[in-house]
């Protein structure tokens, strides 16, 4: 069995074991795109826009039905008061990436008929198991030419143990930092959502403590999916690079997500126009990308209002860059700027209800009147300190390794790699990460991204 065999078997049953009821999604899901990429193939170039269409239909149609028929049937209800009724199902696992990933390759099969791949290799590139479950969304030029050289090349131990000690790190930042401030947030949010007022420091606490859940909890997963993929020899693209030490909102959609990012600019702000037609239909162009960027993320008002909030401040960004005010704001100024104004986004993203968003904001913003504190204690505030340190005076590990992404060289990495360990310390820090891990290992939890 070849190794490609070996790791779709591998992906599959990763993916299935615990999601055997939605197979049949993920496997005619891939078998519907690689027969209508092959029928395309065979077209002259520049005809099959029907097919195309087809295509991203029955791919919107899957998510459409999933994810969002019955959020849309409850809105439908409100604005016109019917009484229509549809079960909300359980959201098959990677569907959201899974889908944006073959709708970009039938685009891209369309525009230059550059996917004439064999069926074990594109359907490892849709269920490879690093990035399968919440990203980051690989695009096919990247990652088809590693999985097609895979038998030609021989096992590399030097990127089996890197990618082995970016792996632990991204599981130490899960269980060690990222659940931990889960700790804080949850109750602050709970509290919120069931219609009571917070205090200044309780509401800060809680979404500053989310704000760091989130940040680690995503780094953690981009971090162990890139660690993964280097032991079987593939190197996956960058999808996060310290977005907090952002100086503009701009610079932030460059660091955070940066694959969804770039789907998004390629294949939807570009397809409406991007900014060839003006600048006002540009502003329109970026709001409405970051409105169907935020309802990607999930059927519910929070996404959407967390999604227009992007897209009014990309909008204030480019309209400041016009008028050349960010030029002479100092950095430190436009990066507390930018941390504060995504804080407060992160609420409407975090809360369940809008009223519970508006509860954390009032005390965020001193309007609660004097409500004691309940949730804010001093042990909090030194964690969250820890973790701002972490997040803005650390480098990353895509940083000390120098790593670009897929064009990054395997000799280069394991050079960087080289110069920067020394074995004993290494050990003893691995050694040491694994036993907190495990020692301070709480009840089962998910990926945050795990459930978009």
């Amino acid at each position: 069995m070849s190794q490609v065999a070996v790791l779709l078997t591998a992906s599959l049953v990763f993916y299935l074991l615990p999601n055997w009821e939605h197979a049949y999604i993920i496997v005619s899901s891939v078998l519907v795109n690689f027969f209508i990429a092959r029928w395309l193939l065979r077209l002259p170039q520049g005809t099959g826009r029907w097919l195309l269409t087809v295509g991203v239909t029955f791919n919107l149609g899957v998510i459409g039905y999933y994810k969002y028929a019955f959020f849309g049937t409850q809105v439908l209800n409100g604005l016109l008061d019917t009484q229509l009724s549809f079960s909300q199902h359980v959201l098959p696992v990677g569907i959201s990436f899974y889908t944006f990933q073959q709708i970009a390759f039938l685009v891209d099969t369309f525009r230059y008929r550059n996917t004439a791949y064999r069926l074990k290799d594109y359907a490892l590139f849709v269920t490879f198991f690093p990035q399968l479950i919440a990203g980051p969304i690989v695009h096919h030029s990247q990652v088809m030419p590693q999985i097609e050289a895979i038998h030609k090349k021989p096992f590399n131990w030097s990127l089996f143990n890197i990618g082995l000690v970016w792996l632990v790190v991204g599981v130490f930042k899960k269980i060690i930092l990222a659940d931990n401030f889960a700790k804080i947030a949850n109750p602050v949010f709970n509290h919120a959502d069931k219609g009571f007022a917070l205090s200044l420091a309780d509401s800060w606490s809680g979404s500053l403590g989310y704000t760091l859940q989130l940040y680690f909890d995503f780094s953690a997963y981009s971090e162990m999916a890139i660690g993964l993929a280097f032991m079987f020899g593939v190197k996956l693209p960058l999808n996060f690079f310290s977005p907090y030490k952002a100086p503009s909102i701009v610079e932030f959609w460059r660091r955070w997500h940066i694959t969804l990012s770039t789907f998004l600019r390629d294949y939807l702000y570009i397809a409406l126009g991007g900014n060839r037609k003006g600048k006002l239909l540009k502003y329109v162009n970026l709001f409405i990308t970051m409105l169907l960027g935020g309802l990607w993320h999930g059927a519910g008002w929070g996404f959407i209002i967390w999604g227009a909030l992007h897209g009014l401040y990309l909008i204030i960004n480019h309209f400041f860059r016009f008028l050349g005010v960010t030029r002479a704001m100092p950095k430190a100024v436009s990066v507390a700027i930018t941390f504060f104004a995504v804080v407060c986004a992160w609420v409407f993203f975090r809360a369940v209800s809008i009223e519970g968003a508006f509860n954390v904001l009032s005390g965020m913003f001193a309007l609660s009147g004097t409500e004691p504190n309940k949730f804010a204690q001093l042990y909090h505030w030194v964690f969250i300190a820890i973790g701002l340190f972490v997040v803005f005076a650390l480098p990353n590990v895509s940083q000390l390794l120098n790593y670009q992404g897929p064009e990054t060289a395997d000799e280069q990495i394991s050079a960087r790699w080289s110069a920067i360990q020394v074995s004993r310390i290494s050990a003893l820090l691995i050694g040491l990460s694994i036993g907190l891990a495990i020692m301070f290992m709480p009840e089962p939890t998910v990926f945050i991204y795990f459930n978009f």
